[in-house]
């Protein structure tokens, strides 16, 4: 157990980073930076976004000299801690398609169904060992309410291509995950399980293998063109690229460009052969629901459940946690959910609890952006879809890093509509905090007054926290 860990009442491990890192280990921390330097390309942040631009940058060009900077070490954030859900969902497709057309939207999609696939094919390519298991992704609809919701989202996602997408009923749910009360499901098959921190380890070795100069503990500071400065010296480049996600608000001048939302997760102890037997699961599908406050989850590869959802959902200031440590009430809420998923699970273990942020744009969709004037560029805004979609981001940085360069010219990622989407930033303290409190709040109360009064129609509380988020 991590020195930052500790107990909860349950007796679960709470904090040390995640479950993740218990299992496959703290990595042995880089050097920092040991003074100015220069190079091509400086990429702030190593986490997915990070690692996989480099990735993508060295292979197309392995005369460039690229710089990786984090703060902490690689995967110390939302790549490190996420619910290891490897699919095709992206944040904004939909305003894209009010903005660029449908089209448009279509192609993204397209876009975001191949990058799973090309995910799983570098994995193998690279030797990445990261438990990867394409099972597709299941959510399912236990009221009314989100079974009207469930066959609205599934014919919305047909229309964007997802032709293999399938619907089930109450009875073909529960021959995939006997999940209770289930009264319908959509699955698709462009999805996977994976262990987050194992492709974090294999993308590093596979990047310092490709000869990116790789600096740990090594805070960026202040972000600013051609200039990346650390307290340690300042790195001077063509383009610098912010990869930092949920850790965006740290950066000066940055509080309120993406904002910090937590998530929280458990992980079961391993279930029994009688159990699993209870569950089903046995096509290790990733989980949803279609709850307002929604939940994910996975089967891991050594047996357990992986459950997360939204704990207390932000910090005031745009604070971000170190440890990952949960509070008591959101181990408990994501406990009751596993249990009301699962009846048979009532007395199964918690063994690990934590939480990590994840950036969330004002106007909730993730973008691409490389400011040919200034060298700067960056990625994000992924709003817990960010495990694929960081992939798809790095080629497109790679694409547009080239484009500008002059050492490659438009491609089919350049053209995307989400590439150089501008937004606004969120409000100040205190509406910011306010906002986000009320929102999740009434998403909540929306949920529970769905289960208490069976109804096919959606709560009025959930429209009301959707304004107020600006989703639509």
């Amino acid at each position: 157990m991590s020195s930052a860990a500790s107990r909860s009442a349950s007796g679960a491990v709470n904090g040390g980073i995640s479950f993740w890192y218990a299992d496959d280990g703290l990595p042995a921390v880089r050097e920092p930076l040991d003074g100015d330097a220069s190079a091509d390309v400086v990429i702030v942040g190593g986490g997915y976004t990070g690692l996989w631009t480099a990735y993508y940058l060295k292979k197309a060009a392995p005369f460039l000299r690229v710089t990786l900077l984090e703060q902490k070490f690689c995967g110390y954030g939302a790549s490190g801690r996420n619910g290891g859900w490897l699919y095709n969902g992206i944040a904004g497709r939909d305003r894209y398609a009010a903005l660029h057309g449908h089209e448009a939207a279509v192609r993204l999609q397209k876009a975001m169904n191949e990058t799973v696939d090309e995910v799983v094919a570098v994995a193998a390519a690279e030797g990445i060992d990261a438990d990867l298991h394409k099972g597709g992704v299941l959510e399912v609809a236990t009221t009314p309410a989100q079974l009207a919701r469930l066959k609205a989202f599934h014919e919305h996602e047909l229309s964007y291509g997802e032709k293999d997408r399938e619907l089930y009923g109450a009875g073909e749910t529960r021959e995939r995950i006997r999940v209770a009360d289930a009264v319908g499901g959509t699955w698709t098959p462009h999805g996977a399980r994976l262990h987050p921190v194992k492709l974090v380890k294999g993308l590093v070795a596979a990047v310092a293998a490709l000869g990116v100069d790789i600096h740990e503990s090594t805070p960026v500071t202040e972000i600013r063109p051609r200039h990346a400065v650390t307290p340690y010296g300042t790195v001077r480049a063509p383009y610098i690229l912010r990869c930092t996600e949920g850790f965006t608000a740290n950066l000066k001048g940055q509080k309120r460009t993406w904002l910090p939302m937590n998530s929280s997760m458990i992980a079961t102890e391993p279930l029994t052969a009688e159990q699993w037997a209870s569950v089903g699961w046995d096509g290790r599908e990733t989980l949803g629901d279609m709850a307002h406050a929604y939940m994910y989850a996975q089967r891991t590869a050594d047996g357990r459940i992986a459950l997360g959802g939204r704990g207390v959902p932000y910090r005031f200031g745009s604070r971000t946690d170190n440890d990952g440590r949960t509070q008591e009430a959101t181990v408990e809420a994501l406990r009751e959910i596993l249990v009301r998923f699962f009846p048979a699970l009532a007395g199964v273990g918690i063994e690990h609890a934590w939480s990590g942020v994840l950036g969330v744009p004002r106007d909730w969709c993730a973008t691409v952006t490389l400011d040919r004037t200034t060298g700067l560029g960056w990625a994000g805004g992924y709003v817990g879809s960010g495990v694929a979609t960081t992939n798809l981001a790095a080629r497109t940085l790679r694409d547009l890093v080239q484009l500008d360069s002059g050492q490659g010219g438009r491609t089919e990622l350049t053209a995307l509509p989400w590439v150089n989407h501008k937004v606004r930033k969120w409000e100040p303290e205190p509406f910011r905090w306010l906002g986000v409190q009320g929102m999740y709040a009434t998403y909540r109360a929306a949920d529970q007054r769905e289960r208490l009064h069976p109804s096919a129609e959606s709560s009025r509380l959930a429209q009301i926290a959707d304004r107020v988020a600006g989703r639509h």
